[in-house]
């Protein structure tokens, strides 16, 4: 198979992503595309996968990603769009992308212009009223400037809301057409990643992993903590295969490599299908674990327990697109993920992001006097500017990673 800005008078969705913090979904989901594929030497359940007619050809499956993203960003700027104008705010400009315009389109007795521009991976919505630099009328009710703190607070938190409640209806479907996985976490028998140091030291699908440079391993997090300890070094493995004890030294991923502190290892799970009742069940649930996993990744990446591993739109293209070439139900619970984290990395404290300007609506609340709109302004340029470059510096990685 083929391998194939706008100041502060806007609110938008940043492109760049943590990618650690989602790694029992990614990789999960990175594995089941490989059986699907053909690529395991040995598979003992079959994924049951309902396809995208043939499977997509790599051209097509990543202009369906680029589409599924497009909808994720509609979904968040349609949360700010519905929120601002339930409480009367005049929004000017509805885009999907940024840069050139493609197209726009004013409908007939309407305030706001919809437009597609030339660089898809970003969106906004402009309201009226957000950008202090323009003058605003004291009198103008239909300023955002002028909105009641409670309206400005909702306008600004329903965008990653939106994409929370969204993850939930892609998981029903991704369930409910696609099935799930079941890992089995306990027992410790480990699903082997072809060509990965575990591979290449001897382990198989189905081993028991008993003990790391000495240390006995009872959970996943200890088995990832005392791996990732030894980047590029060789160390003893312990391993239980038809009850003998077997020891090999296995040498994880050297620092600087896609592998880094990484044997290429999975739990063992299987393969179930999903009826609409569970898949229901799982659609409430799942979002929460997301976010958890999330947070713990991020956690544990400012401690130093585990490497920061970033992605931004090329690279989430990318695992898309691969997901789409799985079939529907991967496709539909990768843009699930995707979606739960836009909704929770928008509400970090950051300049430019939501959360961002909710500390200063915060701030309005507790002092009961608005901060300097032009300082604040300035703020969320500053940080826009930085998701930017972090944004460009990202996705140049994502281009030439090999």
């Amino acid at each position: 198979m083929p391998r194939c800005a706008r100041r502060a008078k806007t609110l938008g969705i940043p492109g760049v992503f943590v990618v650690d913090a989602v790694q029992e979904y990614g990789e999960r989901e990175k594995l089941r595309r490989l059986r699907v594929r053909g690529l395991r030497e040995e598979s003992t359940h079959a994924p049951s996968v309902v396809p995208l007619g043939d499977l997509p050809s790599c051209t097509m499956s990543y202009l369906l990603a680029i589409l599924g993203l497009a909808l994720l960003m509609v979904v968040h700027e349609g949360g700010h769009f519905l929120a601002a104008r339930r409480h009367g705010m005049r929004v000017t400009r509805f885009s999907i992308g940024f840069g050139p315009r493609l197209f726009e389109h004013q409908p007939k007795g309407s305030e706001t212009t919809y437009q597609i521009a030339l660089i898809p991976f970003l969106a906004f919505v402009q309201i009226d009223g957000m950008n202090p630099f323009d003058e605003i009328d004291p009198n103008d009710k239909a300023s955002y400037a002028n909105a009641p703190l409670a309206a400005r607070v909702e306008a600004i938190a329903m965008g990653p809301l939106a994409n929370y409640a969204f993850a939930s209806v892609l998981l029903f479907f991704g369930f409910f057409l696609g099935g799930r996985d079941v890992i089995d976490d306990k027992s410790m028998r480990v699903t082997v990643m072809p060509d990965g140091a575990a591979a290449i030291a001897g382990l198989v699908t189905g081993d028991k992993i008993l003990e790391v440079a000495g240390k006995g391993i009872g959970t996943w997090d200890d088995l990832r903590t005392t791996i990732g300890a030894h980047p590029g070094e060789a160390v003893p493995l312990a391993y239980e295969r038809n009850g003998q004890r077997i020891v090999v030294n296995v040498t994880p991923g050297a620092k600087g490599s896609p592998s880094e502190g990484k044997i290429r290892i999975m739990p063992s799970f299987s393969h179930e299908n999903v009826g609409a009742a569970e898949s229901l069940g799982l659609a409430f649930t799942e979002p929460t674990r997301v976010v958890y996993l999330q947070i713990r990744g991020l956690v544990r990446t400012l401690t130093g327990k585990e490497k920061a591993e970033f992605s931004g739109p090329v690279g989430i293209a990318k695992e898309v697109a691969g997901a789409v070439r799985s079939g529907v139900g991967d496709a539909l619970k990768t843009l699930a993920i995707l979606s739960a984290y836009l909704g929770w990395f928008n509400l970090l404290p950051f300049p430019s992001l939501d959360g961002g300007r909710l500390i200063f609506l915060g701030f309005e609340a507790l002092a009961r006097r608005k901060p300097d709109a032009k300082l604040e302004a300035r703020i969320h340029a500053v940080g826009l500017m930085l998701m930017l470059a972090l944004v460009a510096f990202v996705s140049w990685g994502d281009i030439f990673k090999r």
